[in-house]
């Protein structure tokens, strides 16, 4: 079994800066690697540990540091993994980002069963690239997954996290699933990790190396125009009400809400 790996390095949410087209500037920022990804990757490496035959690879695109993510990846236990970097990606909105991915992953990658990407980037929060990404590889997709349950026979069987409960979702394979945060833990690298992460060819490719043209990345691959991008204002702190009884509190605040 073959799985991608989707990952993506984010800024620290409290550094971010813009261009003049008002989307993040990437370069020189501090980094970290998005949190829903890390939790795909956990689910990546559950599905290895109870099975010697799944080979993960490890996908980025970004600048030339987004390398530290996919060494990070390999220190837990992925087999391998290559970024995408180009100038010409950059300002990529999620419908260039997404034919990307899906270009690297259909040219660089053969008999792909799962792809698994985190459900939201924080520094986007839209959750369009994988569902993207399954649409234009005609894969299968399934949101919200809180765990893989089990794969056999080119089936998947997932846990779905759903507005009034949980579902339990089977698909055929090929699948693209987005995960949540899971209930259990997530792993730490081991010094073996970090020497095979530091010693590992980390192979980098071009718009040119993976079949796609100008028009169809970055800037001029983007029909989304951002108009203005801001930080919200901080909110004031509101009144605390003290009072003797909830019955007393519900009073005050239905005479604040009257005035």
């Amino acid at each position: 079994m073959k799985i991608v790996l989707c990952i993506k390095q984010v800024p620290d949410t409290a550094d971010i800066k813009w261009t003049e087209n008002n989307t993040i500037q990437r370069e020189g920022l501090e980094s970290i690697i998005n949190p829903f990804d890390t939790y795909g990757l956990e689910a990546a490496l559950r599905l290895k540990k109870e099975n010697t035959d799944v080979e993960i690879v490890s996908i980025t695109m970004g600048p030339p540091q987004a390398e530290n993510v996919i060494r990070a990846s390999l220190s837990l236990g992925v087999d391998s993994g290559f970024v995408i970097s180009d100038r010409k990606f950059a300002g990529a909105d999620t419908i260039a980002t997404s034919t990307t991915l899906a270009g690297a992953i259909k040219s660089k990658i053969s008999d792909v069963d799962l792809i698994i990407c985190g459900q939201f980037a924080i520094d986007g929060d839209t959750a369009q690239t994988p569902a993207m990404i399954a649409q234009k590889l005609g894969y299968s997709q399934i949101t919200y997954v809180k765990e893989i349950l089990s794969v056999s026979d080119n089936k998947i069987t997932v846990k779905k996290e759903v507005e009034d409960g949980i579902e339990i979702i089977e698909s055929d394979l090929p699948c693209v699933l987005s995960m949540i945060k899971p209930d259990y833990n997530l792993s730490r690298p081991l010094i073996n990790g970090f020497k095979y992460a530091q010693e590992a060819k980390v192979p980098y490719y071009s718009m040119e190396d993976i079949g796609l043209l100008p028009d169809s990345v970055g800037i001029k691959g983007s029909p989304t125009y951002v108009s203005k991008a801001f930080r919200p204002e901080q909110k004031q702190g509101g009144e605390k009400i003290k009072a003797e009884s909830s019955k007393d509190a519900v009073k005050i605040i239905m005479e604040n809400i009257n005035v």
